[in-house]
């Protein structure tokens, strides 16, 4: 993986995976393919300054895929490249942990995620239709 320009991460059946932590820590250009994908620390994280995506439909086109990873710039690689590098560190565990390390970094997630759950919680116990805001 250290070697490699470009590492292929097709989405799976969970909401990220080692693959992903893999191939940045190694410094390789996640090419990442889905339609719909969660990534980790996204809110603090901007992934298209180090990874390229594409629709699952536009990686079984026959040799699409290859032809824009073929082509794909230097300069512009290079670029993602030393951006792999500054973002590296926020996806090695540490023991003991690090300041903005993997660990550091799922605590500052959950410490956002808990007030959207609470209310979550408290609409739910108090609505009688639980869902009206996701209908509109």
């Amino acid at each position: 993986m250290r070697s490699s320009r470009f590492c292929l991460h097709p989405a799976g059946d969970t909401p990220s995976s080692c693959r992903l932590f893999d191939a940045i820590v190694s410094h390789c250009v996640p090419v990442i393919v889905s339609d719909r994908i969660e990534l980790p620390f996204e809110d603090e994280i901007d992934y298209q300054e180090f990874s390229l995506f594409f629709s699952v439909n536009e990686a079984v086109w026959p040799g699409y895929l290859m032809q824009k990873l073929e082509t794909f710039p230097k300069e512009r690689w290079l670029k993602m490249w030393n951006k792999l590098k500054q973002v590296a560190h926020h996806f090695e565990y540490q023991y003991p942990a690090k300041k903005d390390d993997a660990v550091n970094m799922l605590w500052r997630q959950i410490h956002r995620k808990i007030p959207a759950v609470n209310l979550a919680i408290h609409r739910t116990k108090r609505l009688k239709i639980p869902d009206w805001w996701e209908r509109r």
